[in-house]
């Protein structure tokens, strides 16, 4: 028998509550010590993108001209100069146009991954759920457009529409959303037999509401996860143009049109001005690298 005592105790707890699958996912992540060493990496590169102009003593575009000509003997790293990274061969202040650089490299990078995410998502979710010789002929023109070299058409459109920022945006996420609407569209097809999708579909459902408020909601664990891996792919492709001298121009700067300068400029000893570019750059890339595993890992344990 129960004593009285057990079952008032019982009572007074009560029925334990359940942990959402979301709220399970978040407890994987944080366990996962590679994913939060990739999060804190971020965090470290994002507060220096924000808030390192703050201690900067000089401008990007500001010319040190007592350095100008002697980079190799007074550009070093200094803290007394005030040139923290040191500077590059026209006497400008590394520390300022890192920060610079990695803002351009970031902005690109995210603003470029949600236009590829947010055009692959529409894009697959209709093929996916309308379905038919409709979904046949989309999925046969990102077969026909993913066909074609996509830097070959980034270069393109910079070279016709210019060097612009705006048109590096659009242009890299505008070529990667293929790729997207192909995992979109293979779980809207799994979904779309579900039975709330049924329901909804009996009650007379549109079929935009639908795929808005049914099948998209359901996929944003797989969105976030091919975001956050989809953003180093898109500021390798912008530091590769950036490389070839077809990104942003001067005075702006990114992390691949640094890397450029200080390659060229290697010879001579100025290590620093390679060196500190390419540390943000690799930071940045092991980051959301590791914090998209972590994600694909606590998304789909069994996935691992």
């Amino acid at each position: 028998m129960v004593s009285t005592t057990e079952q008032r105790t019982a009572t007074q707890v009560g029925p334990r509550k359940g942990r959402s699958p979301w709220a399970d996912a978040r407890r994987r992540f944080l366990r996962n010590k590679a994913a939060m060493g990739g999060l804190i990496l971020l965090l470290f590169v994002a507060a220096f993108a924000l808030f390192g102009d703050v201690l900067a003593q000089y401008s990007n575009e500001e010319l040190d001209y007592m350095v100008m000509g002697q980079i190799v003997e007074l550009g070093g790293p200094s803290i007394a100069s005030g040139h923290y990274f040191g500077t590059d061969d026209l006497g400008r202040d590394l520390y300022a146009r890192t920060v610079q650089g990695t803002q351009i490299s970031l902005a690109v990078g995210v603003v470029g991954a949600l236009i590829a995410v947010i055009v692959g998502t529409i894009y697959g979710a209709t093929a996916g759920y309308v379905g038919g010789r409709t979904d046949s002929i989309m999925m046969r023109l990102v077969d026909i457009f993913m066909a074609v070299p996509y830097m070959f058409v980034l270069i393109l459109l910079l070279v016709m529409y210019g060097r612009s920022i705006t048109i590096l945006f659009v242009g890299v996420g505008l070529i990667s959303w293929m790729e997207m609407a192909r995992i979109v569209r293979g779980q809207t097809l799994s979904l779309k037999g579900r039975e709330f999708i049924e329901a909804a579909q009996a009650t007379g459902v549109a079929a935009p509401v639908i795929i808005a408020r049914h099948i998209v909601p359901n996929l944003l664990g797989v969105i976030a996860v091919y975001t956050t891996l989809l953003v180093p792919l898109m500021i390798l492709t912008e530091s590769f143009i950036s490389f070839l001298g077809l990104g942003v121009q001067e005075p702006m700067t990114s992390l691949g049109a640094l890397i450029s300068e200080g390659a060229g400029t290697i010879a001579y000893g100025t290590t620093w001005q390679l060196g500190f570019p390419l540390l943000f750059f690799v930071l940045t890339l092991f980051g959301f690298f590791f914090v998209g595993d972590g994600l694909r890992d606590a998304l789909d344990p069994k996935d691992r």
